[in-house]
C-alpha cells in the first residue's frame, strides 16, 4: 500500500514546500491549499486565526466524530533561509542521493504531507484521525494554544496526540519548555567624553547580559546528574542584541532577547526572579537621573515542557506502530507537545527525520525516513479500522 501512498505524499510535500511560510510571513496560502485538498476528500476543516487574521491554525476530523481518535499535529511555519548557504532552491523539493532537500522537508512539512496523503485511508476508520496544523511554532509555540483549547472543548475525547517533530521515528515522551524574554534599555544620549551628562544604554545592557551569563553558568554548575536531558540542566542563551548609533555617542537605546529552556519540574519564574528584581531596581535608579530612561523586560513566549509521567498508554500505542523497542527518549528542544499535554491530552512526539537537520542550510529529509513515515500512517489507519 505504501507504493500508493508515497507518490501522493511526495506530490503533497512539493506543494507544501513551495509555500514560503517563514514565521514572519502569512501561512494562509498553505492553509487554503490544505482546505481545498481536504474538501476534495469530503473532509470539513476549521480555521483558528490570529488577532489580525493574517495567520491561521487548521484542524479537521477525518472519519467518524467519535471519542478515542488520534491527533496528528504539526506546525506549518519554517525558519528563515536568510544568510544560509543553500545549494538548491529551498522552496523546491530536490532529491539527491536519497535525500529530499528543501526548507521544511524535515521540520516538519514531511510529516504534514504524510498525514494528508493518508486521509483516504483514515476516512474508513472506526476511530477518527484529527489533523491539527499550527502557525508560529518556530517563534515560541504561539499559534497552537488557541487551536488546542478549541479542540479540547469541541471534539469527542481523543485517545492521544502525536506531534510529528523529527525524531527518526523514535518515540519521545518528554521535552524542555521554553520562555523567551526581550529586555529594552533606554539611556540618555551625550558625547562619549561627557559621561556625567548622559547614560549609556549599552553599558547597562552589558551589565545585565553579564548577569544572565553568570546565571547560565550557575545552571550548568548545579546540573542534576540524574536528568535524562542533554544537556541535563536548564539552559539560558542570549540570541539577539543590538544598541547604539556611533562609537562617540552614549547609546540611547539597547535591547537583547534571551531564551530559557527548562526541564519538567524546573520553574523558569523562580530562576529569573532575582534578575527581574534587579531590573525593577535599576529602572527606578535610572529614572531618578533621567526620567525617560529605564529598563523593561517583556515575556514574548512561554511554552510548557512535556513530562513523561502520564503518557504510558500513548507511548505503548505508538511503539506498536513504529516497532520501536528502545528506551523512551526525551529532547532538549521545545515543542507544542507540552501544550497538548497541558490541555489534558496524552501526548508523544514521533516523526520522520533528524532534528539535527532542522534549521540547517540544505535541510533534508532522508527518503528512507519518508518511507518509514508512510508505513507508520498505514499502520495507524489499520489500528483505527
Amino acid at each position: 500500500m505504501t507504493d500508493t501512498l508515497l507518490p501522493t505524499a511526495r506530490d503533497i510535500l512539493a506543494a507544501l514546500i513551495a509555500f514560503d511560510t517563514t514565521s514572519r510571513n502569512s501561512n494562509l496560502a498553505l492553509i487554503a491549499w490544505v482546505e481545498d485538498y481536504l474538501g476534495e476528500h469530503g473532509v470539513a476543516s476549521t480555521r483558528v486565526v490570529n488577532a489580525d487574521a493574517s495567520k491561521a491554525n487548521l484542524y479537521a476530523t477525518v472519519g467518524p466524530n467519535v471519542a478515542g481518535g488520534v491527533i496528528l499535529s504539526g506546525h506549518s511555519d519554517v525558519v528563515p533561509v536568510d544568510g544560509q548557504d543553500w545549494q538548491t532552491n529551498p522552496w523546491t523539493v530536490t532529491e539527491d542521493n536519497g535525500l529530499l532537500h528543501g526548507r521544511g522537508t524535515c521540520d516538519m512539512k514531511g510529516f504534514l504531507a504524510l498525514a494528508l496523503a493518508a486521509v483516504p485511508l483514515f476516512k474508513s476508520g472506526a476511530k477518527p484521525v484529527h489533523l491539527a496544523f499550527s502557525y508560529d511554532e518556530e517563534i515560541g509555540c504561539l499559534g497552537a494554544p488557541a487551536m488546542i483549547a478549541e479542540m479540547a472543548a469541541k471534539l469527542p475525547k481523543p485517545a492521544l496526540a502525536i506531534i510529528g517533530e523529527p525524531t527518526m521515528m523514535k518515540v519521545i515522551t518528554g521535552h524542555k519548555g521554553i520562555t523567551v524574554h526581550e529586555v529594552e534599555v533606554l539611556g540618555h544620549e551625550a558625547h562619549s567624553s561627557l559621561t556625567h551628562l548622559g547614560l549609556s544604554a549599552n553599558m547597562v545592557a552589558v551589565e545585565l547580559m553579564h548577569d544572565l551569563a553568570e546565571l547560565a553558568r550557575g545552571l550548568w554548575e548545579n546540573a542534576d546528574a540524574a536528568s535524562p536531558f542533554i544537556p541535563p540542566h536548564a539552559t539560558l542563551t542570549i540570541g539577539k542584541m543590538e544598541g547604539g548609533t556611533a562609537a562617540n555617542i552614549l547609546a540611547r537605546r539597547a535591547h537583547f532577547v534571551f531564551d530559557l529552556r527548562c526541564p519538567p519540574g524546573v520553574d523558569p519564574e523562580a530562576i529569573l526572579a532575582p534578575f527581574k528584581a534587579k531590573i525593577v531596581a535599576l529602572d527606578a535608579e535610572m529614572k531618578q537621573a533621567f526620567p525617560k530612561a529605564g529598563v523593561t523586560i517583556t515575556q514574548m513566549s512561554n511554552a510548557p515542557p512535556m513530562a513523561p509521567a502520564d503518557s504510558q498508554e500513548a507511548e505503548a500505542f505508538v511503539r506498536r506502530l513504529t516497532g520501536d523497542n528502545g528506551p523512551a527518549g526525551v529532547v532538549s528542544y521545545a515543542a507544542e507537545a507540552g501544550q497538548f499535554q497541558q490541555a489534558g491530552f496524552a501526548t508523544v512526539i514521533c516523526g520522520p527525520g533528524s532534528i539535527e537537520q532542522a534549521h540547517q542550510p540544505n535541510e533534508y529529509l532522508a527518503v528512507e525516513q519518508f518511507e518509514r513515515g508512510a508505513d507508520f500512517m498505514e499502520r495507524l489507519a489499520e489500528a483505527l479500522a
